[in-house]
């Protein structure tokens, strides 16, 4: 029996079981929405089945990454802040308002943010990653490529399976589901687990009000049920309804270069404040604010399949879907143990969520010469986020001494620098900067519609053309609402009558001298007025609306050039939808192009971002069908690329006119004996900016993005390599054993997205492995397992430390930075069960 075995899903009318492919070249893909053999399909895909999602240990998309060459995936503030992004191409996700570039369906249903995907994935038939730009078949966010994940259907055997796992960190983890035959024309599937273990970081909380001393722990349980119907032999519907709750605290940062900010928060906390001497794999990090987060997911489904009397029996697909999704984020702001900014874990102060309703019509049939598709989708996507910032005790005193280091580091010093803004605006001290700073809204309606059509003409008997085509129309409507609820006393005594004079004694008073006033005082002001502070903010309102209406599309010829050896061209255009910035923004022009600056934007909108696509690329099959090697260079031009970027203050939205991406994946799936299953694949990418991108921000040596331009993007290495081995061996006439040794390479590349030197994480290697024993007929198996094996200490993103960062200059010794970690080694056993 192969290691590797895979299938298609079950055509329309049939309740046979599933039967494994005999060779992989039998292996079947959902590529172009309907079942293709693998090496036939002129995509470069990676298509990972059931047991070797199993034998890698992967429950989730960010797991996915340890298979696969040329994906990565990280997460920031929290796990609901997950990005994937493939040949270096993807979106930051700390703004909603910024849609994936790497789209993430699960049974069919698109999930509209990548961390809105990211959760426990239950029974999987198999998940299939395109590369490249797939907009035609999948719609209009899937710019970079697509993770494609398909779950077990109900069968028609009743079958009982269970799962208990334990591991370092007090992991617990409990599975199970029921399959069972509802007479003959249904049958039932149910799936439900819980998990939870203990945190990887560990926290110092000062004097709180933080109790929790431990962080990144897990703690979530999810439950997914399926009706099929079958009631005519041309007819199946399957029904899916689902939940998942997390309930976790994440996500602290670690201190990765100490500056001098370090040591006035150490002056403003009960503790340290801030980790003496970074050493951010000791694990230890500094919060006394909850960075507790509760995430709830839940939706239904209905797939109908018609094999209808008309086009010599062409196939009617249906997929309707009805999505909620919530993130609750408490957040220490400052990633500190001295009070500075926070947000509370409260729906009314912190809270982003999705309720999407989406339909999809398909047409598919086919002939001697044509495989054809015609396709209708819409979407409807309602937005909600209340975002807000608190000011704590500590903030007042901690920008005084702050600016006064800044103008002058012997300032700083001095014991009633403390007292600066105090004496600056003349307000009592304590008064300046208190209390609940920013609450804002907002509410935004995303609707979507589009035609597609997807069609295949055989040429000959060797060559095959493909020409799809998409139009979308793309309808957003945001109403944005922002108030100060502590009317930022500080700022506006300065932008008060008197303001500016007083600031002028106030520096004048401490030796600054006369003549660096006219710039010294802009920037008191400005760092005053940061934009939860900023009382211009306070009581606006603003409307905005966009509408797009583009064309995307693909043209493929594939030849057989033997029965060993397929070829391909193609070229495609893809398209992910503009939006606009949910964020407080300003700048000194009021424009979102302008530089820093305290006037409030009121336009946040970006455009839509296009990026066309070549790609020539061979399948090739050998070892009777057991040998598959494939390759294909690209080459992807991205314009009007959506950069999100956190430059210490707020997140900017920057469109980079051009982004080149090319080089070459590779992958290999050998089957190299009955008991040995080979499966990796190599991928090299150069991703960079383009030479030119205008604006202050790009323009050295004070803009805070102008490392940009030539440049590599972040996070995209050249060099990435994963690789997979698994041995199955007989043990007399009723036991196996399995072995499993896996790795993802990944060579050196920058995890800010604004390049500064201090973010490089170094090429790094993750070991894992799996040995499994148990019976052949599965009824039980038992298997040992660790992950991340030589505990690789890695950075998945590193990034300013908040308010203690003054200048993009490399190696500035005033500046701090942070970085959320890599998982480190876990290990441990599972027990599975089947009847």
């Amino acid at each position: 029996m192969p290691v590797l075995a895979a299938s298609a899903q079950e055509p329309a009318g049939q309740k046979k079981e599933e039967k494994e492919a005999t060779t992989l070249a039998a292996l079947t893909v959902t590529a172009q929405k309907r079942e293709e053999a693998l090496q036939e399909v002129p995509i470069a895909i990676t298509a990972l089945p059931e047991q070797l999602l199993q034998d890698t240990g992967v429950r989730d998309v960010k797991d996915l990454q340890v298979l696969v060459p040329g994906l990565t995936v990280t997460s920031t503030q929290s796990e609901a802040q997950t990005v994937a992004r493939i040949r270096g191409i993807g979106t930051v996700g700390d703004n909603a308002g910024l849609e994936s570039s790497v789209g993430i369906l699960i049974d069919g249903v698109y999930r509209p943010r990548n961390g809105v995907g990211f959760g426990d994935l239950g029974e999987i038939e198999r998940i299939e990653v395109l590369k490249g730009p797939q907009g035609t078949v999948f719609g209009k966010n899937t710019s970079a490529g697509v993770i494609n994940v398909i779950t077990k259907r109900p069968h028609y055997n009743t079958t009982v399976e269970g799962e208990l796992t334990v591991g370092n960190y007090n992991a617990l983890g409990v599975s199970g589901s029921l399959n069972t035959p509802i007479g003959d024309n249904a049958a039932f599937r149910i799936y439900g687990a819980k998990r939870k273990r203990d945190g990887y970081t560990d926290v110092r909380t000062g004097a709180g009000p933080r109790t929790e001393t431990e962080d990144g722990d897990q703690n979530f349980h999810t439950l997914r049920g399926q009706l099929l119907f079958e009631p005519t032999d041309t007819l199946d519907i399957n029904l899916i309804a689902d939940f998942t709750s997390r309930e976790e605290n994440c996500c602290v940062g670690v201190t990765t270069v100490r500056g001098a900010t370090a040591n006035i928060i150490d002056a403003l906390a009960p503790d340290e404040g801030v980790v003496r001497v970074a050493d951010p794999f000791a694990r230890v990090a500094y919060s006394n604010r909850s960075t507790e987060q509760d995430i709830k997911d839940k939706g239904v489904a209905a797939e109908v399949n018609w094999i209808t009397p008309w086009f010599d029996g062409a196939t009617l697909t249906s997929i309707t879907a009805w999505r909620d999704w919530g993130s609750i984020n408490g957040l220490d702001f400052d990633f500190s143990s001295a009070d500075l900014l926070y947000r509370d874990a409260k729906e009314n102060e912190s809270f982003t969520g999705f309720k999407t309703f989406s339909q999809e019509f398909r047409l598919t049939g086919s002939s001697d010469s044509f495989d054809w598709m015609f396709g209708a989708f819409y979407s409807d996507e309602d937005l909600d986020r209340n975002e807000t910032y608190r000011i704590g005790n500590a903030y007042e005193p901690y920008l005084s001494v702050a600016l006064l280091s800044m103008i002058n580091p012997a300032l700083g010093q001095s014991p009633t620098a403390p007292l600066f803004l105090s004496q600056a605006t003349g307000r009592p001290f304590g008064t300046v900067f208190a209390g609940f700073g920013a609450n804002d809204v907002y509410r935004q309606n995303a609707k979507s519609a589009a035609l597609f059509t997807n069609n295949t003409w055989h040429a000959t008997d060797a060559l095959d053309v493909t020409l799809g085509l998409r139009y979308t129309t793309e309808d957003k409507k945001l109403d944005s609402t922002y108030s100060n609820p502590n009317g930022s006393p500080g700022c506006s005594a300065m932008l008060g009558p008197g303001g500016q004079a007083r600031v002028a004694q106030a520096l004048l008073a401490r030796g600054v001298p006369a003549a660096a006033l006219p710039q010294v005082i802009p920037q008191v002001i400005g760092f005053s007025c940061l934009p939860w502070a900023n009382p211009l903010h306070n009581g606006r309102a603003t409307h905005q609306e966009s509408e797009e209406k583009e064309w995307s599309g693909t043209l493929k010829a594939a030849y057989q050039f033997n029965e060993h050896v397929m070829g391909y061209v193609s070229g495609a255009r893809g398209y992910k939808a503009g939006g606009f910035n949910l964020d407080r923004v300003q700048s000194n022009t009021g424009l979102s192009s302008g530089g820093s600056g305290i006037l409030p934007v009121n336009d946040t909108s970006f455009p839509g971002e296009f990026v066309d696509s070549y790609e020539l690329g061979a399948k090739t099959t050998w070892a009777d069908g057991n040998l598959l090697a494939n390759a294909t260079l690209f080459h992807q031009e991205y314009e009007d690329f959506q950069l999100n970027s956190f430059l210490g203050t707020s997140f900017v939205v920057r469109s980079i006119p051009e982004v080149v991406s090319k080089g070459i994946d590779t992958e290999l799936l050998w089957q190299a004996t009955d008991g040995l299953m080979l499966q990796g694949g190599v991928t090299y990418a150069d991703t960079r900016y383009g030479d030119n991108i205008p604006g202050g921000d790009f323009v050295a040596p004070t803009g805070a993005l102008y490392k940009l331009p030539g440049n590599r993007v972040s996070f995209a290495p050249y060099w990435s390599a994963a690789g997979s081995a698994t041995y199955e061996m007989d043990i007399g006439n009723s036991l196996v054993a399995r072995f499993n040794l896996g790795a993802k390479y990944m060579s050196d590349y920058n995890t800010g997205s604004d390049l500064d030197v201090e973010k490089v994480q170094d090429s790094f290697t993750v070991w894992n492995a799996r040995v499994g024993f148990g019976a052949r007929n599965k009824r039980w198996m038992v298997e040992l397992w660790g992950l991340n094996l030589t505990d690789e200490e890695y950075v998945q993103v590193g990034f300013d430390a908040p308010l203690q960062n003054v200048s993009p200059a490399p190696n500035n010794p005033f500046n701090s930075f942070n970085a959320f970690l890599g998982a480190p080694r876990t290990y441990g056993m599972t027990l599975r069960v089947m009847y």
